[in-house]
């Protein structure tokens, strides 16, 4: 079976709600996203943060969970930076809602697809996250998961169809995010505590 792997990159957060101290805010976010992926089966997982961000990690770790410290916040330092894995996804700090089954459905095209993105839903584009097979393929091009788009990164493929886009999920960077966050869902504790009056900025 290969071995699989699926990389939070704790990134930086550019929004957060009024109110809501914004390193709360973005700690609340990684660690909803960290603990959704202690869930997955069949993966491994992990973290990736700059040096500055490595705080972030230690602060929402499971014991035992490697983190990657990156020289910059993107997928394809990740992906360099990974080593005896045969697929693996990079996801974005931002969903805490995010079904494991969208997880899943990143990584299902590999076995006949070298590349796989999800496209972050709303307004703003981006990705919510982006699943290769190792090692990455060089075609690909510089990703910002607040800014690429499927299209850029079919449009670098050899061929249209090394690409697979599968289904995408919200990210919350912005007010209207917020409601698509359903109180029904189980999981985002941190993120839900926050947003009911919790830790809020003095």
């Amino acid at each position: 079976m290969a071995r699989r792997v699926v990389v939070v990159l704790l990134a930086p957060v550019t929004w957060s709600p009024p109110g809501i101290d914004p390193v709360a805010w973005r700690t609340a976010l990684a660690e909803d996203v960290v603990d959704l992926l202690a869930t997955l089966s069949e993966v491994e997982t992990a973290v990736a943060v700059t040096p500055d961000d490595r705080w972030l990690a230690e602060a929402v770790l499971w014991p035992g969970t490697p983190v990657y410290e990156v020289p910059t916040a993107t997928p394809n330092a990740v992906l360099a930076a990974l080593d005896g894995y045969d697929q693996a996804a990079v996801v974005a700090p931002d969903a805490p809602d995010v079904p494991g089954l969208t997880l899943g459905k990143l990584l299902r095209p590999l076995t006949s697809r070298p590349v796989a993105v999800a496209p972050a839903e709303g307004g703003e584009g981006g990705l919510l996250g982006v699943a290769v097979r190792l090692p990455a393929p060089d075609w690909i091009p510089a990703l910002d998961l607040d800014t690429a788009l499927p299209a850029t990164v079919r449009a670098a493929a050899p061929q249209p169809g090394d690409l697979a886009v599968t289904p995408g999920w919200h990210r919350i960077r912005g007010p209207a995010d917020l409601a698509r966050l359903d109180p029904a869902v189980e999981g985002w504790e941190a993120t839900r505590a926050l947003l009911s009056g919790g830790h809020r900025a003095g």
